[in-house]
């Protein structure tokens, strides 16, 4: 199955339109690698997964280099046009095959229980609607099937999330392309419905001031099978 993708030439509306954020990720994004130890989680994240997979706000594309051999292809969604021309180029310089797709979290532009697996990196935080997402990354996943996560959110002491809720409420979604900060993505995923599999805090970066985006959490969860199977 082939999606439409950028090389289709289709104009497509755009879900999230945030041109001048879009950018600033771009650049610092690809400093974050190094100096935030980014590199090294996004091995963690996709290592060893397999088959068709789906990765929902794919961004700029810095996970295509880094899926391994044994998957057959990506799926891309990402919403923001600047991000998704960069991570077109991306997908282009790919090991595995890529198809970057515009599309939203809270609908996705492809087929039920069409994939392996799925990928959520830092994208929980900024999608509209928790829920509607998540039971849409349920309906294409097959029975089974895995989400690999890596997400921030409410973490610190009582100081720490008073800060990320004030935030929150005032200018962080503004200044950071609808991001929340104080969001609490392994609950959200239990009320979801997936089985959480092995996961762990970690901080980004690993040493150093704690921030209030630096509490993350790497993990697996899956898509329960059906029961009976």
């Amino acid at each position: 199955m082939r999606l439409m993708s950028l090389s289709a030439g289709t104009p497509v509306r755009d879900p999230v339109h945030h041109p001048l954020f879009a950018r600033f990720y771009a650049r610092c994004s690809v400093t974050a690698e190094t100096r935030l130890g980014m590199a090294a989680i996004r091995e963690r994240l996709l290592s060893g997964l397999s088959g068709r997979v789906i990765e929902i706000g794919a961004g700029n594309g810095l996970n295509f280099a880094r899926y391994p051999g044994s998957v057959a292809e990506v799926v891309a969604i990402e919403p923001e046009r600047t991000l998704r021309l960069l991570a077109a180029r991306a997908a282009v310089r790919a090991e595995v095959p890529v198809d970057v797709v515009p599309g939203a979290a809270e609908a996705l532009p492809v087929k039920s229980e069409a994939y392996d697996a799925a990928v959520l990196s830092l994208v929980l935080c900024s999608v509209r609607d928790v829920p509607r997402a998540l039971a849409e990354v349920r309906r294409v996943l097959r029975p089974g099937g895995e989400l690999r996560f890596f997400e921030h959110g409410r973490g610190g002491g009582p100081v720490m999330r008073f800060t990320q809720r004030a935030l929150d409420r005032t200018v962080w979604p503004v200044l950071a392309g609808g991001c929340r900060l104080s969001r609490e993505p392994v609950a959200a995923l239990r009320a979801a419905g997936f089985e959480l599999g092995p996961y762990r805090p970690l901080s980004v970066p690993e040493t150093g001031p704690r921030l209030p985006s630096s509490y993350c959490v790497l993990g697996v969860a899956r898509r329960p099978p059906e029961p009976g199977a």
